[in-house]
This record gives C-alpha cells, structure tokens and sequence, in this order.
C-alpha cells in the first residue's frame, strides 16, 4: 500500500529543478468561436484590420466601438454605420495599439486576433504569446485566492499541457479551445495580481519525461485516489502514477488523472512549493524551460 507520508517527503528530499533548453518560447492560438454565423469584436485602442494574406490595412477601427462581421460570400463582410462593408479577403488580422485589448464574447484580451471565413461561416482566435495566454488560464482553471504555490503548480502544468499540444485543433486553424475541453480560458478579463505573479516566477517552465514535455493533465479533484491512465483512457502513462490526491471529503470532479487541483492546495497548505506539488502527482519527471 502507498504510504502517504513517505511518499511525501521523498518528494520534499529529491525535487530538483534542471532547466533544460529544450525548445523556443513561442505563440499560441486560441479558438474563442469556431464556425459561427456572426461575430462581435471590438478594441480598448485604435486597431488596425489587415488581410492576413498580404497584411494590407483595409481599415481602421475606433477605440471602445463594437463592430459586428458576418460571413459573406466567401469574405467577410464588416458592418459600420449600419451598413455592410464586404472585404475583399477571407481572412483577417485585428491588431490594436500598443497596450490594447481586444474585446470578444463580452471578454477583454490580449495580443493578436485572426477571423477566417471557413464554409460561410467564422471562426476566432486568439493569438499570443504562451505567457500571455497562461495569464488568462490559471485563474479561470483554478480559484485566485487559492495558495500561491498551487497557483505556481497550476501554471507549470497548465504550460505544460499546451506546448505538448500544440496544433491539437489543427483542422480549425489554431491550437486549443478556450475551454475545459482543453484549458479554460478567461483572457485578460480574468487575471488577477496574485496569479501573474505565479505565472512570472515560474516563466517557461515546463514539466519533461523521457526527453519530451508532457501534458500534465489535472483535474478539480479526485476523490482521495488519483487514477492510473489506463483507467481512464486506452493505456498508462509513464508521468502518472496513481496516489492519494489530499482531496478527501471533496466530491471528484473530473477524469482525476494527473494534479487534484484541490490537492495541490491542500498541500500548499501544509507548507509544500509548486514544484514538490507537482513531482508528487507527476512521477518520472523533471522541470525544463523554454528557450527565450
């Protein structure tokens, strides 16, 4: 039988940290809406709209105005002053000023944004950089006035999860949803001091197993008892192992592969860092950072 106690300090004896430099930091796109008939954007600056293709401006929106698009013809047409303007492409790029933000789905986010005319209909995405995009997934993934060094554990695995997935949504031109599916994400509406903070100080840090970063998968919670892989999809993987979860009394919630999110802050709680957090749920695995 696992013993609990053990278990735990030989994880507080033997996590290191190995910062490996095992691949470039790098952009991330999010699907905010996927094959829609209509969508409604808007900018905190001034932004340009230029045809991805050839990055020609095609026209430039007021700031804290909502312009509303809509499929057309195999463009995409943009209404201004109550009348549809057509663009004479299928895809474009909405890039506001320096320090902007772009507003969707009622939700204010960084970087960039990139709308695709796809079989008459739209689809949105986010594009930005990786940590930027965890800024806006560990306080929707996890409560932000949780411990702090449940937020770090949360933000390494959350990393970790999408540089091992990159191109997942591939046949909808980007990366990740913006939900549970994959990873919740809030945009910049959602962060919070606290949690970048735990994103900052844990920058390009990811989890590695055999060479590879893994997609260090997590749930709410577990129910007392982590699962095996296998028991829960085709077959076992090398990064988990089963283990009691530090989430007793808490009614499981999700698959329970993987860091209880619960538990990873009841051990907070009892004094253990981010990283001996996540050596106790990931077994095999050391920490490597990306490349800046």
């Amino acid at each position: 039988m696992y013993n609990t106690d053990m278990g735990l300090r030989r994880v507080f004896i033997l996590v290191f940290i190995y910062i490996l430099f095992v691949m470039p930091c790098f952009a991330i796109k999010i699907g905010l809406q996927t094959r829609v008939n209509k969508t409604y954007l808007g900018a905190s600056t001034k932004a340009q709209l230029l045809d991805a293709k050839t990055n020609k401006l095609l026209f430039e929106m007021e700031k804290m105005k909502g312009y509303e698009l809509k499929p057309y013809r195999g463009v995409i047409a943009i209404k201004i002053d109550g009348k549809y303007r057509k663009i004479g492409t299928n895809q474009i790029i909405i890039k506001p000023e320096e320090g902007g933000f772009v507003s969707v789905k009622r939700k204010w986010y960084r970087g960039h944004f990139k709308v695709i005319n796809d079989d008459n209909s739209l689809t949105v995405m986010n594009d930005l950089p990786l940590e930027l995009y965890i800024r806006g997934v560990v306080p929707s993934e996890m409560p932000s006035g949780w411990e702090h060094e449940a937020h770090k554990a949360q933000a390494i695995a959350a990393r970790s999860y999408a540089a091992a997935n990159m191109g997942k949504r591939g046949k909808y031109g980007y990366d990740l949803k913006d939900t549970p599916e994959d990873q919740a994400y809030g945009g910049a509406s959602v962060e919070t001091n606290q949690t970048n903070k735990a994103v900052e100080e844990t920058e390009g840090i990811v989890l590695v197993c055999q060479g590879k970063i893994v997609p260090a998968y997590y749930s709410a919670s577990a129910g007392g008892q982590t699962k095996n892989a296998s028991q829960v999809w085709t077959h076992d993987l090398p990064f988990i192992k089963s283990v009691p979860s530090f989430d007793d009394g808490i009614k499981k919630n999700g698959h329970g592969v993987g860091m209880s999110q619960y538990g990873a802050n009841n051990l907070a709680k009892r004094g253990y860092n981010g990283y001996q957090i996540l050596k106790y749920f990931y077994t095999n695995t050391k920490f490597a950072r990306l490349k800046a």
